[in-house]
């Protein structure tokens, strides 16, 4: 048993817990807290013959369920597990914390009981992609010098709290933290990176500020190492604050700035920086990192096989987080591989000289404008709509304008989308053709229609799903699907 796991059953005995949703994050952990005893009460809206045969084999195994739309409203538990998408100050959970309830999370409570060494990834784009390429060049290390596992989770994907048994002191937790984890952490990761910060998820959040601060949270006392972005309003405002800081005697982490567009160390640090603070930038095609005295080259760029320059800058942040944790030689070996993640600019199919795309996961106007550059040059015809999470899309109508040839709409904010189009470029020459399907299959096929030798049809809603299906994935599965039927 791993240091770890021993400080979970310490930190959990003789406490009753509640789990608010069961999902991919609880239900592993459901079943570890019945195997160390513990009394667990389920809190989830569906009704129990909904939540499935793990759901199931839970109840038998003496766990109590409470569903309903009402089901958050009476806690009773002394830790609650709080599923990242619920607000941690609606009523309920805010009384239970009143009375001497902890309320926690997955992720939060892996981050203060692992052994692991910890690297973490937010922001409004790139997490995934970052994060990714942050694993995989530390299990590339791991290859070359043996006795070291690597773990990806959090939002990612994969839970780690019930694999703390698994997780020793020479390992790696490499994990993507969404702004909803991030509302109520108290123990940051020892390497953080925000790759950058727009409006997203306002539909949740009661605002920007409230957004931005909950990202801000991935850096704490414990945090040896910030990578962020440089240009980037809202990052670069954060590394001045550390800055300021810092000169008033606070203790603060390494900064490591990087830029797609500086080419210098002095541009990213105009007031000085610390001995430990670095800078990544291109520099005759290459991604290299300064101290300020001496550039280090890391990676040609000729190299990075995904399109795009928020690509390069994935790989910056990535670079950022592991410099010192591994051989540079790792990052070209990863790059001559890596061909990106799936529903990321995901090349489906050539059909008729016409290249399709898969990026679903882009559920923002920074995401499909990052996609537009990404194809720049190219005849775009681009399928844009879905959920609407209150954000603007004056910047998205820019974007289109600029690169896109035609856009098909379709999903609950098209009518949004096609306004802002509308107010934007008032006059029909200047701006792309607006095709409206409300239907998806519709969409795909009229963009389809579109489309002729050279073309590119891509998948890029600047909206997230939920209007019409499951989550990203399922709406880019289904893109593929239909894509794949086309004759």
């Amino acid at each position: 048993m791993t240091t770890g796991e021993n400080r979970l059953q310490a930190y959990i005995h003789g406490r009753s817990c509640e789990l608010l949703g069961l999902g991919v994050t609880h239900t592993p952990l459901a079943s570890l807290l019945c195997d160390m005893g513990i009394l667990l009460t389920v809190r989830d809206k569906k009704p129990l013959s909904e939540l499935g045969e793990a759901a199931q084999a839970l109840a038998e195994r003496g766990v109590r369920f409470v569903t309903g739309e009402t089901c958050f409203d009476d806690l009773d538990g002394e830790l609650i597990f709080r599923s990242p998408g619920i607000r941690p100050d609606r009523g309920g959970l805010r009384a239970a914390v009143e009375r001497g309830a902890e309320l926690t999370g997955e992720i939060e409570l892996f981050l203060r009981l692992t052994d692991a060494e910890t690297f973490a990834v937010t922001g409004s784009d790139g997490k995934t992609t970052s994060t990714t390429l942050t694993g995989l060049f530390l299990e590339a290390e791991a290859q070359r010098t043996g006795g070291t596992q690597v773990f990806v989770g959090g939002n990612i994907g994969t839970p780690l709290l019930d694999r703390l048994s698994q997780i020793g002191k020479k390992d790696k937790a490499v994990l993507e933290l969404s702004s909803f984890q991030l509302m109520t952490l108290t123990h940051a990761p020892r390497f953080a990176a925000v790759t950058n910060l727009s409006p997203n998820h306002l539909d949740w959040h009661t605002d920007m500020a409230e957004y931005v601060a909950a990202k801000e949270r991935i850096v704490g006392e414990n945090t040896e190492r910030l990578v962020t972005n440089a240009d980037n309003a809202v990052t670069a405002e954060l590394a001045e604050r550390l800055l300021r800081r810092r000169e008033s005697g606070e203790p603060t982490p390494a900064l490591f700035l990087f830029s797609s567009q500086r080419t210098e160390f002095s541009s990213l640090f105009p007031h000085g920086a610390g001995k430990e603070d670095r800078a990544i930038y291109l520099r005759n095609g290459h991604i290299v990192l300064s101290d300020g005295k001496q550039e280090t080259p890391l990676l040609d760029t000729r190299r990075i096989r995904v399109p795009g320059r928020h690509n390069i800058e994935n790989f910056m942040t990535a670079m950022g987080l592991t410099y010192g944790s591994v051989d540079p030689s790792v990052y070209g070996a990863v790059a001559d591989t890596f061909g990106g993640v799936a529903h990321r600019l995901e090349h489906i199919r050539t059909l008729g000289g016409a290249d399709y795309y898969n990026s679903s996961i882009d559920s923002s106007p920074s995401r499909t404008a990052a996609a537009l550059s990404a194809l720049a040059g190219r005849d775009i015809v681009i399928i844009c709509g879905g959920y609407d999470k209150k954000i603007p899309f004056a910047p998205l109508a820019e974007s289109l304008c600029r690169h896109a040839r035609a856009v098909v709409l379709t999903g609950a904010t098209a009518d949004k989308i096609e306004q802002a189009l509308l107010a934007y470029a008032p006059n029909e020459e200047d701006r792309p053709a607006i095709l409206r399907r409300p239907d998806f299959a519709d969409a795909v096929r009229a963009a389809h229609s579109l489309a002729r030798p050279g073309t590119c049809v891509l998948l890029s809603p600047a909206c997230a799903s939920f209007d019409a299906f499951r989550n990203f994935a399922e709406r880019g599965d289904t893109f593929r699907r239909l894509v794949g039927e086309l004759e």
